[in-house]
Protein backbone atom coordinates (compact mmCIF):
# COMPACT_ATOMS: atom_id res chain seq x y z
CA UNK A 1 0.00 0.00 0.00
CA UNK A 2 1.67 3.22 -1.11
CA UNK A 3 -1.31 6.30 -1.09
CA UNK A 4 -4.15 6.55 0.62
CA UNK A 5 -7.31 9.38 -0.03
CA UNK A 6 -8.47 11.20 2.89
CA UNK A 7 -11.87 12.37 2.41
CA UNK A 8 -12.62 15.43 4.79
CA UNK A 9 -14.66 18.78 5.50
CA UNK A 10 -13.35 22.52 3.92
CA UNK A 11 -13.78 24.20 7.34
CA UNK A 12 -12.46 23.48 10.49
CA UNK A 13 -15.37 22.16 12.77
CA UNK A 14 -16.40 24.18 16.07
CA UNK A 15 -13.72 22.13 17.93
CA UNK A 16 -10.05 21.91 18.21
CA UNK A 17 -10.11 18.07 18.12
CA UNK A 18 -10.93 17.77 14.68
CA UNK A 19 -7.50 19.65 13.87
CA UNK A 20 -5.71 17.86 16.45
CA UNK A 21 -6.33 14.53 15.52
CA UNK A 22 -6.48 15.35 11.96
CA UNK A 23 -3.02 16.47 12.11
CA UNK A 24 -2.48 13.08 13.94
CA UNK A 25 -3.28 11.41 11.46
CA UNK A 26 -0.76 13.59 8.90
CA UNK A 27 2.09 12.50 11.38
CA UNK A 28 0.77 8.52 10.69
CA UNK A 29 0.71 8.77 7.27
CA UNK A 30 3.79 10.09 7.03
CA UNK A 31 5.33 7.68 9.63
CA UNK A 32 3.63 4.95 7.47
CA UNK A 33 5.36 5.86 4.20
CA UNK A 34 2.10 6.95 2.73
CA UNK A 35 1.46 9.25 0.34
CA UNK A 36 -1.67 11.52 0.57
CA UNK A 37 -4.09 11.63 -1.89
CA UNK A 38 -6.96 14.50 -0.87
CA UNK A 39 -8.94 17.64 -2.68
CA UNK A 40 -6.57 19.69 -2.84
CA UNK A 41 -7.70 22.61 -1.27
CA UNK A 42 -5.78 24.72 1.22
CA UNK A 43 -8.90 25.47 3.90
CA UNK A 44 -10.02 23.55 7.03
CA UNK A 45 -9.45 19.92 7.62
CA UNK A 46 -8.43 19.12 4.16
CA UNK A 47 -5.12 22.25 4.31
CA UNK A 48 -4.52 21.22 7.82
CA UNK A 49 -4.13 17.30 6.81
CA UNK A 50 -1.89 18.66 3.19
CA UNK A 51 0.30 21.12 6.03
CA UNK A 52 0.53 18.39 8.08
CA UNK A 53 2.07 15.65 5.79
CA UNK A 54 3.86 18.19 3.44
CA UNK A 55 5.71 20.02 6.72
CA UNK A 56 6.89 16.27 7.84
CA UNK A 57 8.78 15.67 4.64
CA UNK A 58 5.71 13.66 3.38
CA UNK A 59 4.39 13.43 -0.76
CA UNK A 60 0.63 15.35 -1.19
CA UNK A 61 -1.58 14.82 -4.29
CA UNK A 62 -4.28 17.15 -4.64
CA UNK A 63 -7.09 16.72 -7.20
CA UNK A 64 -8.90 19.47 -7.44
CA UNK A 65 -11.92 20.75 -9.60
CA UNK A 66 -11.69 23.83 -11.88
CA UNK A 67 -14.16 25.56 -10.83
CA UNK A 68 -13.11 25.56 -7.74
CA UNK A 69 -9.22 26.30 -8.46
CA UNK A 70 -9.90 29.74 -9.52
CA UNK A 71 -10.79 30.46 -6.02
CA UNK A 72 -8.05 31.36 -3.76
CA UNK A 73 -8.35 27.60 -2.09
CA UNK A 74 -6.28 25.64 -3.92
CA UNK A 75 -3.36 24.47 -1.86
CA UNK A 76 0.10 25.82 -3.70
CA UNK A 77 2.40 24.00 -1.96
CA UNK A 78 1.57 20.23 -3.04
CA UNK A 79 4.07 17.70 -4.57
CA UNK A 80 1.20 17.65 -7.26
CA UNK A 81 -2.07 18.99 -8.20
CA UNK A 82 -4.11 17.77 -10.30
CA UNK A 83 -6.91 20.05 -12.01
CA UNK A 84 -10.15 18.28 -13.33
CA UNK A 85 -13.17 19.26 -15.26
CA UNK A 86 -15.50 18.16 -12.83
CA UNK A 87 -16.28 16.19 -9.47
CA UNK A 88 -16.97 12.84 -10.64
CA UNK A 89 -13.34 13.02 -12.59
CA UNK A 90 -11.88 13.90 -9.12
CA UNK A 91 -13.69 11.41 -7.40
CA UNK A 92 -12.65 8.51 -10.27
CA UNK A 93 -8.72 9.95 -10.33
CA UNK A 94 -8.95 10.04 -6.49
CA UNK A 95 -10.11 6.60 -6.28
CA UNK A 96 -7.21 5.38 -9.28
CA UNK A 97 -4.47 6.84 -7.16
CA UNK A 98 -5.79 5.78 -4.17
CA UNK A 99 -5.03 2.03 -2.03
CA UNK A 100 -7.55 2.49 0.73
CA UNK A 101 -9.53 5.78 1.82
CA UNK A 102 -10.60 7.48 5.29
CA UNK A 103 -13.24 9.73 6.18
CA UNK A 104 -12.44 12.62 9.01
CA UNK A 105 -15.33 14.58 10.02
CA UNK A 106 -16.35 17.12 7.33
CA UNK A 107 -19.80 18.26 5.76
CA UNK A 108 -22.45 16.28 2.69
CA UNK A 109 -19.35 15.89 0.32
CA UNK A 110 -17.13 13.76 2.95
CA UNK A 111 -19.96 11.85 3.63
CA UNK A 112 -21.29 11.07 -0.38
CA UNK A 113 -17.35 10.31 -0.86
CA UNK A 114 -16.75 7.60 1.64
CA UNK A 115 -20.09 5.89 0.94
CA UNK A 116 -19.51 6.04 -2.83
CA UNK A 117 -15.97 4.11 -2.57
CA UNK A 118 -17.65 1.56 0.46
CA UNK A 119 -20.30 1.41 -2.15
CA UNK A 120 -17.80 0.13 -5.24
CA UNK A 121 -16.02 -2.04 -2.59
CA UNK A 122 -19.36 -3.97 -1.83
CA UNK A 123 -19.86 -3.92 -5.55
CA UNK A 124 -16.41 -5.55 -6.54
CA UNK A 125 -15.46 -2.56 -8.05
CA UNK A 126 -11.95 -2.46 -6.25
CA UNK A 127 -10.93 -4.36 -3.25
CA UNK A 128 -9.29 -1.51 -1.02
CA UNK A 129 -9.99 -1.13 2.39
CA UNK A 130 -12.29 1.87 3.89
CA UNK A 131 -12.32 3.33 7.11
CA UNK A 132 -13.72 6.42 9.00
CA UNK A 133 -11.79 8.05 11.46
CA UNK A 134 -15.00 8.97 14.45
CA UNK A 135 -13.57 11.71 16.26
CA UNK A 136 -15.64 12.34 19.10
CA UNK A 137 -18.56 10.15 18.18
CA UNK A 138 -19.16 12.19 14.88
CA UNK A 139 -19.96 9.18 12.60
CA UNK A 140 -21.76 7.59 15.63
CA UNK A 141 -24.86 7.81 14.01
CA UNK A 142 -23.58 6.59 10.31
CA UNK A 143 -22.37 3.48 11.52
CA UNK A 144 -25.86 3.41 13.72
CA UNK A 145 -27.62 3.63 10.52
CA UNK A 146 -25.45 1.09 8.77
CA UNK A 147 -26.32 -1.21 11.41
CA UNK A 148 -29.81 -0.95 11.07
CA UNK A 149 -29.56 -1.71 7.35
CA UNK A 150 -27.35 -4.71 8.21
CA UNK A 151 -29.94 -5.67 10.84
CA UNK A 152 -32.95 -4.49 8.28
CA UNK A 153 -31.08 -7.40 5.78
CA UNK A 154 -30.25 -4.64 3.19
CA UNK A 155 -26.54 -4.65 4.28
CA UNK A 156 -24.35 -8.26 4.84
CA UNK A 157 -22.86 -8.68 7.89
CA UNK A 158 -19.43 -9.07 5.77
CA UNK A 159 -19.82 -5.73 4.51
CA UNK A 160 -20.60 -3.59 7.88
CA UNK A 161 -17.75 -5.38 9.10
CA UNK A 162 -15.30 -3.75 5.98
CA UNK A 163 -16.12 -0.71 6.74
CA UNK A 164 -13.62 -0.07 9.46
CA UNK A 165 -14.58 2.79 12.35
CA UNK A 166 -11.85 3.76 14.96
CA UNK A 167 -11.33 7.14 17.01
CA UNK A 168 -7.54 6.53 17.36
CA UNK A 169 -5.57 7.52 13.88
CA UNK A 170 -2.67 5.09 14.47
CA UNK A 171 -4.98 2.35 15.24
CA UNK A 172 -7.65 2.94 12.46
CA UNK A 173 -4.57 3.10 9.67
CA UNK A 174 -2.54 0.22 11.12
CA UNK A 175 -5.99 -1.33 10.97
CA UNK A 176 -6.34 -0.90 7.04
CA UNK A 177 -3.05 -1.46 6.27
CA UNK A 178 -3.20 -4.79 7.27
CA UNK A 179 -7.19 -5.43 5.85
CA UNK A 180 -7.61 -7.41 3.62
CA UNK A 181 -11.12 -6.94 1.06
CA UNK A 182 -12.22 -9.72 -0.75
CA UNK A 183 -15.08 -9.40 -2.89
CA UNK A 184 -18.85 -10.67 -1.84
CA UNK A 185 -21.79 -10.47 -3.72
CA UNK A 186 -23.48 -8.06 -1.87
CA UNK A 187 -26.91 -10.87 -1.62
CA UNK A 188 -24.06 -13.05 0.28
CA UNK A 189 -25.08 -13.01 3.96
Amino acid sequence: MNNIAIFCGSNFGNDPIYTSLTKELGSCIVKNKLRLIYGGAAVGLMGVVADQVLSLGGEVVGVLPEKISNTEIAHKSLTELHVVATMHERKAMMANLADCFVAIPGGIGTLEEIIEVFTWAQLGFHSKPCGILNVNGYYDKLQELLMTMCNAGFLSEYHMKSLVFDDDPERLLNTLLQQKIVYQPKWVK
